[in-house]
């Protein structure tokens, strides 16, 4: 077996800058953040060049939408970093930070409710990159979902976002029809005829807006475009089901601010070493959702980004 030169200081000090050691060598898997699992066909030429030139030949990819380029020694690092922003790619995504953000392909997608691209990207610049320095007690991923299909499991992650169309139904244009359009468009069995009207039941709806439009006598013509938002998800050794927040955002700074006002109460009130799901459950989620629905968290964003916190990893799960 070959003798290990790259010292654990070393290891740490890339390990944090993206390249993670390729056990049993002194070689590394560089991360290469692509902002939310798209990028252009000149990046994916650069990284194959790279590939080749500094690494094994071969290209990797990650279940968080990142590109890995295995095989690259210690001694070239630097170089693959300069040679990659040539156009534009950086490496990174590791650490108790925000993590790269994981979307799906939003309104290219027929159920498609919001661009998640548009919106994760920026997700990605305003909390990967704007908190890119802001230590926290562990990682924290985001997910973006453009419809309730889960199809990147946007309640699986610490925080995730679901792209809504919530019916709007017009009482005084339904017919109440026995053979509806409307109830056999609804996927979920949440809309009904019952006593000659049209009842959407909102505990079982959960705002796909397969429906909207389907109806002959446009009682369900329009739908509000909206966001629900999910905390406390959690996939890995101790799994746990996000939560959805009980309002329904249709304003997307509003969204936005949540997301920031989330990474600010995790970073003041969770302890080093757990994840998100655990602050919730230590704190209540009754009580994290009114922080999160008031605006008092942000009125503190300088303190708490200033406080020395989380200067000691030791991650708990």
């Amino acid at each position: 077996m070959a003798t290990l030169t790259v010292s654990a200081a070393d290891e740490k000090r890339v390990k944090g800058m993206g390249f993670l050691s390729n056990k049993g060598t002194d070689n590394f898997n560089a991360r290469i953040i692509t902002v939310n699992g798209k990028i252009t066909a000149a990046q994916q030429r650069c990284i194959a060049d790279a590939a080749e030139k500094f690494g094994n030949s071969e290209v990797e990819f990650t279940t968080r939408l990142t590109v890995e380029v295995p095989g690259i020694p210690y001694d070239k690092i630097d170089e693959f970093r300069e040679f990659i922003a040539k156009e534009g790619l950086v490496t990174g995504g590791t650490g108790s930070l925000v993590r790269p953000v994981v979307s799906c392909k939003g309104t290219t997608c027929q159920y498609g409710l919001l661009d998640s691209f548009a919106l994760s990207e920026e997700i990605h610049h305003r909390f990967y990159e704007g908190y890119r320095t802001v230590k926290l007690p562990h990682k924290f991923k985001i997910a973006v979902g453009g419809c309730p299909n889960n199809c990147v499991k946007p309640d699986l992650n610490d925080l995730g976002i679901i792209g809504q169309l919530i019916p709007q139904f017009d009482e005084d244009e339904c017919n109440g029809c026995k053979k509806c359009s409307v109830e056999k468009a609804c996927p979920m069995g949440a809309a009904k005829v019952v006593d000659g009207i049209l009842e959407i039941d909102k505990d079982v709806c959960n705002n796909c807006g397969r429906c909207v439009g389907t109806c002959h006598f446009d009682a369900l013509s329009e739908g509000k475009y909206g966001y629900k938002i999910y905390i406390g998800g959690r996939w890995g050794k101790k799994i746990a089901q996000g939560r959805a927040l009980n309002k329904v955002f249709t304003d997307k700074e509003e969204a936005l601010s949540v997301i920031e006002k989330a990474i600010l109460l995790f970073r003041e009130q969770g302890k080093t070493g757990e994840r998100f799901a655990k602050t919730i459950e230590r704190l209540g989620f009754e009580n994290v959702e009114a922080q999160l629905l008031s605006d008092e968290i942000l009125e503190r964003k300088q303190q708490i980004l200033d406080a020395e916190l989380h200067l000691v990893g030791g991650a708990t799960c």
